[in-house]
């Protein structure tokens, strides 16, 4: 950002607030911005603060130590060889996209004595650039799932293939919504699914009317940012 105005981000942030419905939470996908910009959101109410990449929200987190009720969201895709870091910085990863990496968090949060909330992000129709679980991958994979024991599986994190039309959108999430609901019925041990991650700055409010609890949130916010080609899961 050029310039670092905080009132048009304050009156923004501001806005959006009165019009989020109770229990909606916002999260502000801060990534390639500076820690000014999270300062400035941060005085303007917001204590949830997503980033794609460990790195740069490990470099970010260390310039903020004095803001310490902040919940850190991890939202783009996340790395095996990164996994102990993303543990140990995060409370929330939104973007656990495969059995294989669901049993390396869920050691890494053992030997670190941590319980990371946690998001299955899916894909309900094809997206070939986006990461995710298949639908019938997921149905394999819940009871393996379910016995983990340190993380804390509690979500579904989902984004509409780029350029959908309305009705590809509302379909998606709606099929969220209904996977949510079909996996509680299911009555595992340890999955409750009570969190749907889904909405960004083209579609929140149609992620609200199916029923998400959590919009993750950029342009809206902050205005565009750097382009960034390796980001899948921008606000």
């Amino acid at each position: 950002m050029a310039t670092l105005d905080p009132q048009p981000i304050t009156q923004r942030i501001h806005r959006l607030q009165q019009s989020l419905p109770s229990g909606v939470i916002l999260v502000a996908v801060t990534k390639l911005l500076p820690v000014e910009v999270i300062r400035i959101a941060y005085g303007a109410g917001v204590r949830h603060f997503g980033e794609n990449r460990v790195q740069e929200a490990v470099e970010k987190q260390a310039e903020l130590t004095d803001l310490s009720d902040i919940t850190w969201h991890l939202i783009g895709h996340l790395q095996t060889n990164k996994v102990r870091k993303a543990v140990e910085h995060f409370h929330w990863i939104h973007s656990l996209d495969s059995l294989k990496l669901a049993q390396k968090l869920d050691q890494a949060a053992m030997e670190l004595g941590r319980s990371p909330q946690c998001c299955l992000q899916v894909k309900f129709v094809p997206d070939p650039p986006k990461y995710g679980f298949e639908l019938s991958e997921l149905e394999v994979a819940l009871p393996q799932l379910d016995q983990l024991t340190h993380l804390v599986i509690r979500g579904l994190m989902t984004i509409p293939p780029q350029g959908a039309s309305k009705a590809t959108i509302e379909q998606v999430f709606g099929q969220a919504k209904d996977l949510a609901d079909k996996t509680n019925q299911a009555h595992f041990s340890r999955l409750h699914i009570d969190q749907l991650s889904m909405g960004m700055s083209a579609d929140y409010p149609l992620a609200i009317a199916a029923g998400a609890t959590m919009i993750r949130l950029g342009t809206t916010l902050f205005g565009p940012r750097p382009q960034d080609s390796h980001a899948k899961a921008s606000g």
